[in-house]
């Protein structure tokens, strides 16, 4: 399988991304993470198109108390990326989750999950309990086939379809409540991981996985996940934006799938659109270490 890496100077002079890259081998793949402070461990995913870019304003804060790495995907990031994109697949993004889960041994995580994170981070967290203390729930979900999608997503969708080049940094703006909070230069840093249309190929097909039908290959994986956080019964915390026209509904899905999602208080992070990271990151780490605090960490 053709594998294409993002030459560092691509990474060189990022705005408000001064973190030491860490790399780890997972089944012949060279994945990059960033890990901050000490201290009880959270893990961070990204979803798409980002990397772990995305959490730059939260990890300063979290770090101050905690240990914090987030890792990127398979594609994404600084991490090694299929060019064709028939390779990737849900269960390569999970396999490679277990294996950063297993090769930095990390255990009594507070997981932090948005986006496409969501969809492979709360499956291995039914798979992995074990190492798996909390979940912090950022605007994703769990499709199974059968949900009626919303019209944002269908025109997202389609437009990935007919657009594998994808203009990432300017789909990141877009994907916010207020687009001009994006400026050029940071854009440009979530182009930085893309030089070219092939190294975009992982970017490219990951919203055409989304399940369709129920005969969607991943939509068996969604299922499996919404029953074992049926069953959860470990803290859980479902902190949504309040202007994600793609996934702000799924909000109540989640608080009432999640049997201790109930026991948190209803939070929302105003005038935050998809990415709310990017958008309020410093307000959305103080909400996280609450969290930890009252349940324990």
């Amino acid at each position: 399988m053709p594998v294409f890496r993002t030459p560092d100077d691509r990474f060189a002079g990022l705005p408000g991304f001064p973190f030491t890259p860490h790399y780890v081998d997972v089944n012949g793949l060279r994945i990059h993470y960033v890990d901050e402070g000490t201290g009880a461990p959270i893990l961070c995913l990204h979803g798409e198109p980002t990397w772990s870019y995305l959490y730059r304003k939260m990890i300063p804060p979290l770090a101050e108390k905690h240990r914090v790495v987030a890792f990127d995907f398979v594609g994404f990031g600084r991490s090694d990326k299929l060019t064709e994109a028939s390779e990737y697949s849900f269960d390569l993004h999970r396999e490679t989750m277990r294996g950063v889960l297993e090769a930095l041994d990390l255990r009594g995580l507070t997981l932090v999950v948005h986006d496409w994170g969501g969809l492979v981070g709360l499956k291995v967290a039914t798979e992995m309990p074990d190492r798996i203390d909390r979940l912090v729930v950022l605007n994703t979900f769990l499709p199974d086939g059968t949900e009626r999608k919303s019209e944002a997503f269908l025109q997202w969708r389609n437009f990935v379809a007919r657009t594998p080049d994808l203009p990432v940094g300017r789909l990141v703006a877009l994907g916010t409540a207020d687009p001009s909070r994006v400026p050029p230069e940071v854009q440009a840093a979530y182009d930085a991981p893309f030089p070219d249309a092939a190294s975009k190929a992982g970017a490219a097909v990951w919203p055409l996985m989304v399940p369709m039908t129920p005969d969607d290959p991943v939509a068996r994986a969604m299922v499996e996940a919404r029953r074992g956080l049926a069953g959860w019964h470990k803290p859980a915390f479902v902190l949504f934006s309040d202007a994600d026209p793609i996934l702000g509904a799924a909000h109540r899905f989640f608080k009432t799938l999640l049997p201790t999602a109930g026991d948190q208080p209803e939070t929302f992070i105003e005038g935050a659109g998809h990415f709310l990271q990017e958008e309020a990151g410093e307000r959305i780490a103080p909400h996280i270490l609450a969290f930890m605090a009252r349940t324990g960490a």
